[in-house]
């Protein structure tokens, strides 16, 4: 035996099933609390539907409103929240231990655009032949990234060898 299909959002007319309800009508007045049959009968004279707004509570909350305008609006408050939010991106800059002092400014000013922008940003650093003797150097460097940006941004993922490569994330504060 197959189930019946069910319904997304919210319930209204026929399928409000509870014996009584409260009933707010088209113009946001509280009409108090009446049987479900009357509340849908007070809908269709008014050429609108009966939506149940708060199901949990004792007795519902029903309204009386243009079903197809609700849904409009409610997809509308959606899309508004979807368009406000931020994706945060993990952006990646690439360091070597023996880096030059300007070559190092022009990545801070990219790191600083990032943090401006909301992205973390993950450091690598990037070990060649006999530069992996000297770890510490690469240490060294990345506590002076850290040192530098410790007002605009917090460590996320502390400096640690990965294989050839130290890692550092920074995310905006």
């Amino acid at each position: 035996m197959q189930t019946p299909p069910v319904k997304e959002g919210p319930r209204m007319n026929e399928d409000i099933r509870v014996p009584r309800v409260l009933l707010i009508d088209q113009h946001g007045e509280k009409q108090g609390v009446m049987p479900t049959s009357a509340a849908i009968e007070a809908a269709e004279e008014a050429g609108l539907d009966l939506v149940e707004i708060v199901p949990n509570a004792d007795p519902p909350v029903c309204k009386i409103l243009d079903y197809g305008k609700f849904k409009f609006q409610e997809q509308k408050k959606k899309n508004e929240a979807r368009k406000k939010q931020k994706v945060v991106e993990l952006k990646e800059i690439k360091l070597r231990p023996n880096i030059d002092v300007h070559d190092y400014e022009v990545k801070a000013r990219s790191m600083h655009r990032f943090f401006e922008e909301g992205d973390k940003v993950k450091i690598t650093l990037r070990f060649r032949g006999r530069e992996l003797a000297h770890p510490e150097l690469g240490m060294k460097l990345l506590q002076k990234v850290k040192a530098d940006f410790e007002p605009v941004a917090k460590v996320e993922y502390e400096p640690r060898m990965e294989g050839r490569q130290m890692i550092m994330i920074l995310a905006p504060r």
